[in-house]
């Protein structure tokens, strides 16, 4: 069991601040949500006003639902919201939960600002909610996220091999990666060495 449920709530540190979705965000987020070479891996095409959409309706459905915590993803320093990311997959019973649908617009990408969501992310999941595994799944055919998210030092588990239609119909292969709660302690510090050396104007996508 969790020692607290997953919620919404406020996230932050110097880099970013996390925000559970509410009405107010979607301009933000349509504009973040503008360059094409976010979608090709994900479930739907959110540059798209149609998928759009979908994607913001699903996720306010979940949040409704309690299924998902799904955060808003604004950087500090331009105060602009520049993606996003979820709890999801929540397992109260045996304290799992999974870390995904992130996304951010590519004038971040390849800096700070995804290492420092995970750390937010994490550090709540482990330290304050009691998680004892956090999971992160990505599209087989996405290498920067599978490369991102083996950097974040999370251990990959395999491969759910034909696992999910996604845009097109196209079957995607998923690749599963894991944290363990006996794992964060490492994991957080590389983080943290991490974000000491790096600029605060950037990030990467996991």
């Amino acid at each position: 069991m969790f020692r607290h449920a997953p919620e919404p709530l406020v996230l932050e540190n110097v880099v970013v601040r996390l925000e559970p979705l509410v009405p107010e965000h979607r301009d933000g987020l349509r504009q973040a949500a503008q360059d094409s070479r976010i979608w090709p891996y994900m479930p739907v095409d959110g540059g798209t006003e149609n998928g759009f959409a979908t994607m913001l309706d699903e996720a306010t459905g979940e949040m409704a639902a309690g299924r998902q915590v799904v955060f808003v993803v604004r950087h500090r320093t331009t105060g602009e919201v520049v993606g996003s990311s979820r709890y999801l997959n929540i397992d109260r019973s045996s304290a799992n939960l999974e870390i995904g649908w992130t996304w951010y617009t590519p004038t971040v990408w390849a800096g700070t600002v995804n290492p420092a969501c995970k750390r937010l992310l994490l550090t709540h999941a482990f330290e304050t909610l009691g998680a004892v595994r956090v999971g992160l799944r990505c599209d087989a055919r996405n290498t920067r996220s599978h490369d991102a998210i083996l950097r974040l030092g999370a251990v990959k588990e395999g491969v759910f091999r034909r696992h999910k239609r996604v845009q097109h119909g196209f079957v995607r292969d998923t690749v599963q990666f894991s944290i363990l709660d006996d794992e964060w302690p490492a994991v957080r510090g590389g983080l943290d060495a991490r974000l000491a050396r790096q600029p605060e104007v950037a990030g990467d996508a996991a």
